[in-house]
């Protein structure tokens, strides 16, 4: 038995033609409609980056206890678990946040990995190498991450030069040598369509993007208060779609391996990202500092089941998430797992589908957030964003024993408030410590939001119904109970 999760990051599910974007050419995204099940109901659960790669591999809901950060003590990696019963588990990637402060204990949980350096502001190529950039497009971010940025394509002189390039690559290397053995998972991570949305020339000719010294590629996330931007949203918009169809020709390499290797008829094959990205929608740019809204949260999902090829082509209204991938995966490999998780397989979800002919959708209520900022819950009919109750957003905390952020470690002053608290369902059963923060997040000031996704799936009409509101906060409520969140995590969104 063999597995292949194909992932890309900041893959948003609207710049797909697959779910009927008209002006990008993503004809090999499209091929999986036919290869794979399309998910029509897939939801991230915590953003960003590393909260979703934690779900993938605990299959647990992490915002509401602790923000970016590594692998902890108590986490059940199913990917460990994997290579710990007898599957060989390999990972080739370019997301330079593996090997930061914030993500330092993931890789490891693998039996091997590869990586490529050079991605968004990876701290690699010294800084005073890099062209200086004055960065007049007022849209365009600045920083040091853009000098690291500058510096680091100094080592680019050929497509192939590219770390999402060199990533997948290293992927199809891996199936070429690999794909007649047994027992084994791979993971192509690539960290574009990430931002910088920086990508060769003969792509932006696809969309007339504009000739500059100052191209749009990078975006500073914030909340559009006028439409000065209009226009380079617009050319940012094409730059994003030049890089989403130069993943897409790398994703038809991998496709015409698997076509040529036979390999559709033994492999299970997924492919996912963890969150999508703002571009204006709404008058934001960016992510996690807005609402969560549907095209950060709602996302592209694919996945073919060997065992039932007579699925492939169909369309799944079945509501899932990220924290399935773990228990999906363990139970592809028959691996049995006691371990505590908030997820269920996706294999079995696709056969309870099967049996009812998808006639009835199984109701499933689920959360999504960002730690510090929104809680939200989704029952398949609606959203409800709880932003907190009071203007400091608090009470915060973290619960943790690994004290680091993305870059860097907690302050001093964060330490100071360490205190070891009993564990519970999250840490199962370990002691753990406890950190109270202050957050930049700003949710108060944005206010609660509450949609009918079924007749409003664009979130252009927000709703206003106090008996809606009350039934999505009990169910917000009793999920947040279950799931065993911090009490001040009840205190800081006013929920009793």
């Amino acid at each position: 038995m063999r597995a292949i999760m194909i992932m890309f990051d900041t893959l948003s599910k609207r710049f797909l033609s697959n779910f009927g974007n008209e002006w990008i050419k993503t004809p090999n995204f499209q091929r999986l409609q036919k290869k794979m099940i399309t998910f029509d109901n897939f939801y991230g659960g915590s953003l960003p980056c590393i909260p979703a790669r934690r779900e993938l591999h605990t299959g647990m809901y992490n915002f509401p206890f602790r923000s970016w950060g590594p692998l902890e003590v108590f986490d059940q990696s199913a990917i460990e678990k994997l290579k710990n019963n007898g599957v060989y588990a390999h990972i080739v990637t370019d997301h330079s946040h593996y090997w930061e402060d914030g993500g330092a204990t993931y890789l490891p949980r693998y039996s091997s990995w590869e990586g490529f350096r050079g991605q968004e502001g990876d701290r690699w190529v010294p800084r005073m190498e890099g062209e200086v950039n004055q960065n007049k497009n007022a849209l365009n971010k600045k920083g040091v991450s853009v000098e690291q940025h500058m510096a680091n394509i100094t080592r680019i002189h050929d497509e192939k030069d590219i770390s999402s390039v060199q990533t997948i690559n290293a992927g199809i290397d891996f199936l070429e040598k690999n794909h007649d053995k047994e027992n084994w998972f791979l993971q192509i991570e690539s960290f574009d369509p990430h931002e910088p949305f920086y990508v060769p020339d003969k792509y932006r000719q696809i969309y007339d993007c504009i000739k500059s010294e100052d191209i749009p590629y990078w975006p500073t996330y914030q909340k559009l208060v006028d439409d000065r931007f209009k226009d380079d949203i617009e050319d940012l918009k094409k730059e994003y779609a030049a890089l989403i169809t130069m993943c897409d020709r790398y994703l038809g390499k991998i496709l015409d391996v698997l076509d040529q290797n036979d390999m559709w008829k033994d492999t299970l094959v997924i492919v996912n990202t963890d969150h999508g990205f703002l571009l204006g929608e709404h008058n934001w740019i960016g992510k996690n500092i807005s609402p969560v809204y549907d095209e950060l949260v709602h996302l592209p999902f694919f996945i073919h089941d060997p065992a039932h090829p007579e699925r492939d082509g169909s369309v799944c209204g079945q509501i899932a998430q990220t924290i399935d991938l773990p228990e999906t995966l363990l139970d592809y490999f028959s691996i049995h797992d006691d371990t505590v998780r908030d997820g269920q397989s996706i294999l079995k979800v696709l056969d309870e589908a099967a049996k009812s002919n998808e006639k009835n959708v199984k109701e499933r209520d689920i959360l999504f957030g960002v730690n510090g900022s929104f809680a939200c819950v989704y029952d398949g009919k609606y959203v409800y964003m709880r932003a907190s109750q009071n203007p400091d957003n608090e009470p915060l905390v973290n619960y943790t024993l690994a004290f680091t952020k993305m870059r860097g470690f907690y302050s001093p002053e964060d330490m100071k408030s360490l205190e070891l608290v009993k564990g519970n369902r999250f840490t199962q059963g370990m002691a753990v410590g406890k950190l109270s923060l202050r957050n930049h997040m700003d949710s108060y000031a944005l206010g609660n939001y509450l949609f009918d996704i079924v007749k409003d799936p664009n979130q252009e009409h927000p709703l206003h119904d106090e008996a809606i509101e009350k039934i999505m906060v009990k169910k917000l409520t009793k999920l947040l109970k279950k799931i065993e969140a911090p009490k001040e995590e009840f205190i800081r969104l006013g929920l009793k």
